[in-house]
């Protein structure tokens, strides 16, 4: 187990070295005294802290959304191995508008955005690349420098939303024609594949210097990777394209995790499981499928295939999971309404472990 005894305390994490031992111990496969739990609580429940959306980091004041928050961890007690963090993500498709697809709004969406398909012809389409004059890649950059400066020995960074992979090349063709394509001209998507992967080191870079980040960070508690398009391809398909990506960006990161959504997504179970470098499974349910504790027999298959388990719910469902799940192989998430129900929470997990 890494040694990470000289970890730097947090303004809101004074227990930073100790947090950094377990996750370690987690990461190395060992246990201290409980599993791995993160649980956040309000110092304040009636306070209310205003966060920030993708249509505020896109276009907001820096300084606002920074001083946001701020006041958002001032009155949160980030209990167990939670780490107090900002992200700067600018939405699910952020990715492709730096490769030069338009980004798109709608006032019926909600919060989030998505990016226009630009790829209409693989003959004719120029290389998928960060285009590094790009305003929101710039943008990006510039967030993250003014963050490091502002956050720095108070909150992490985290890096952004990382539909990169397959991810990126459906936002940029479109999902319905990439499923055409992927049948019709596979040497294409072989083609637009290696220039997607590519992209993930020179991005992974940019952040990582952008952000000032230090030997742990936020990074050094596992980064997530993550195709969601798997859920409309075959095994095979997934095996030609997207696990070779996957198995790439988890050697560069190290300590991945993987956000493995919906069920949908189980098809490519045994490849996951057989995959190297991706270490902790944050399978979603989706919606109407359930909550995670009716998944446990999935949960048990992971563990025991080798992988660790991310999940959450509430502290009764954690308590009831415990008892079914190997403690460690296990990252606990929830939240609760007060510090002293965290510290009881944690204290529950030392006694039945």
């Amino acid at each position: 187990m890494a040694n990470r005894l000289h970890v730097p305390a947090l303004t809101f994490k004074p227990n930073m070295a100790e947090t950094a031992q377990r996750w370690d111990a987690y990461f190395a496969g060992e246990i201290i005294d409980r599993p791995l739990v993160c649980i956040n609580a309000p110092y304040d429940a009636a306070l209310s802290t205003p966060g920030s959306n993708y249509h505020d980091r896109v276009f907001g004041d820096i300084d606002v959304l920074l001083d946001r928050a701020l006041a958002a961890a001032h009155n949160t007690y980030f209990g167990g191995e939670s780490l107090p963090y900002y992200w700067l993500s600018f939405g699910p498709d952020e990715i492709a508008v730096f490769c030069g697809a338009e980004l798109a709004w709608s006032d019926d969406s909600g919060d989030t955005n998505w990016s226009k398909p630009c790829i209409t012809d693989w003959a004719a389409a120029p290389t998928i690349a960060i285009d590094h004059g790009n305003a929101l890649y710039q943008r990006m950059l510039t967030c993250y420098r003014r963050a490091a400066e502002r956050l720095g020995g108070q909150l992490l960074l985290a890096m952004p939303d990382l539909h990169t992979n397959m991810d990126l090349v459906a936002a940029l063709r479109g999902p319905q024609q990439l499923c055409e394509d992927l049948l019709d001209e596979p040497e294409a998507i072989d083609h637009a594949m290696c220039q997607a992967r590519a992209v993930f080191p020179v991005l992974w870079n940019a952040v990582w210097e952008a952000g000032c980040f230090d030997e742990f960070g936020y990074l050094g508690a596992g980064t997530t990777l993550q195709c969601d398009f798997s859920c409309m391809i075959s095994p095979p398909m997934f095996r030609r394209w997207v696990l070779p990506a996957l198995e790439e960006e988890a050697a560069l990161v190290g300590r991945a995790q993987y956000h493995w959504d919906g069920p949908g997504a189980l098809v490519h179970t045994a490849d996951l499981l057989a995959s190297k470098g991706l270490h902790t499974m944050g399978y979603v349910p989706g919606d109407g499928a359930g909550r995670m504790i009716d998944h446990l027999d999935l949960l048990k298959r992971v563990q025991d295939g080798g992988k660790a388990v991310s999940v959450w719910g509430t502290p009764d469902e954690l308590q009831a999971m415990h008892r079914e799940l190997r403690p460690e192989k296990v990252l606990y998430a929830t939240n609760v309404n007060s510090p002293a129900e965290a510290e009881a929470l944690l204290q529950w997990f030392v006694r039945n472990t």
